[in-house]
């Protein structure tokens, strides 16, 4: 029988969107549609992973249940929990139980919506029902990037995830082959990439440095491996490695060797 029609050829990439596993902007890919040579290719190779064929049936995706929801409240609120606000699931940046001289208790929070990426502020009565949004965290390997695609390896199936762009968002500028991080799941879907806190990068561009000049304050821009650009001091020269504050996007200190 021929590879090309018989029940065990690799489905084409049509065909694995039709599964509908992830949606359009994340799901994941046979193991035969790594490139050749690839980081995700050569760690599966060294495992002995066994490539997924269309023969095996679909799988099921990482977080791919139905986005279940778990009732609480504000008195379980924390910072980095994930609730449902009007269908979306939003993640809490910060939170005030508040207590007035008159009237109800309340709470006053900030929230980021993890499908959209916008901020919000919303107030809760304090003791007041929240549903909590089920979500996944899923361990990833940074591969390589193809067209307004990325690609990473998930680090405990040896799968090849794929993510749009418009999801990884800038965080993309600080994307090194082979590094670790994690991806939110959402109702079978990526909806957030969560990096270090802090990265070790190696400045490649920025003006020359001036020795001896601590001026307060003042700073010029630097480009990071993997493309960010980041303002450092003026001392900071080509080729030095400086620690980062992801979240910022902010120059901590020179790297300790």
């Amino acid at each position: 029988m021929d590879e090309s029609t018989g029940p065990n050829r690799w489905m084409d990439r049509s065909e694995r969107s039709g599964l509908g596993l992830l949606g359009a902007e994340a799901f994941v890919l046979p193991s035969a549609t790594l490139r050749q040579g690839s980081f995700a290719q050569q760690q599966q190779q060294q495992r002995g992973v066994t490539r997924w064929t269309a023969a095996a049936g679909p799988r099921t995706a990482r977080g791919g249940g139905v986005g279940a929801l778990s009732m609480g409240s504000t008195a379980d609120f924390k910072n980095g929990m994930t609730i449902d606000i009007d269908g979306n699931p939003c993640k809490i940046l910060e939170f005030l139980h508040v207590k007035p001289g008159k009237g109800s208790a309340f709470v006053r929070t900030k929230v980021k919506n993890l499908i959209t990426g916008n901020s919000l502020e919303k107030t809760f009565r304090a003791g007041e029902p929240v549903e909590q949004a089920q979500v996944d965290k899923v361990d990833l390997q940074y591969t390589y990037k193809e067209g307004d695609m990325y690609y990473f390896m998930d680090s405990a199936t040896y799968e090849e995830v794929s993510i749009a762009e418009k999801v990884v968002g800038d965080k993309a500028g600080f994307f090194l082959e082979g590094m670790e991080l994690s991806a939110t799941y959402f109702k079978g879907k990526v909806i957030e990439v969560t990096l270090p806190k802090q990265m070790i990068l190696e400045v490649v561009e920025t003006d020359p440095g001036e020795k001896g000049n601590t001026a307060q304050g003042a700073t010029k821009p630097a480009k990071v491996a993997a493309g960010a650009i980041i303002n450092v001091p003026l001392f900071i020269t080509t080729g030095e490695k400086i620690r980062v504050d992801i979240d910022s996007k902010k120059y901590m200190e020179r790297a300790k060797e």
